[in-house]
């Protein structure tokens, strides 16, 4: 959900994938080209990337070597990106593993006070519910960011 508003400050044309129902969504998100991965192969529509942020691994990670262009970069948040593909295709790869980084929450920050980023809340829980919260988070379906509140609002 960061990741298309964030390309699109550092000027990115995004492609983005799917579900039918939430290619809206993309949009609103700042998606240049929302592709349906239920109707739509995106490797029959992106070309020569720079670079593949892979949220999903797997087939898709699979598919989406041959979509970065020759010294682009694979990056995954799930898989650790396969050597031989990246040889075979001339590109780099990483795997993102999220480090607390004071500046650049800073810098995000910004960008959400600058309504370059929009906060979408899918919904939100008592702390008491965090397990209900948490089956939600797990059915990968929620539009948005689950919010636990800590304490009631003061009155």
């Amino acid at each position: 959900m960061f990741a298309i508003p964030i390309a699109k400050t550092r000027g990115a044309k995004v492609f983005a994938t799917a579900s039918t129902t939430n290619q809206d969504f993309l949009k609103e998100l700042g998606a240049d080209v929302p592709i349906d991965y239920k109707t739509q192969k995106f490797e029959e529509i992106v070309k020569d990337v720079d670079v593949v942020v892979d949220c999903v691994g797997g087939e898709t990670m699979t598919r989406s070597y041959p979509i970065v262009k020759k010294d682009g970069i694979l990056v995954s948040l799930v898989d650790r990106p396969d050597q031989a593909q990246l040889d075979k295709y001339g590109i780099r790869g990483t795997s993102l593993i999220v480090k607390p980084n004071g500046e650049q929450l800073v810098q995000i920050g910004k960008l959400i006070d600058q309504k370059k980023i929009k906060i979408v809340i899918s919904d939100t829980y008592p702390l008491t519910d965090a397990a209900k919260a948490e089956t939600k988070a797990d059915t990968g379906h929620a539009h948005g960011k689950i919010v636990l509140k800590i304490r009631d609002e003061p009155k």
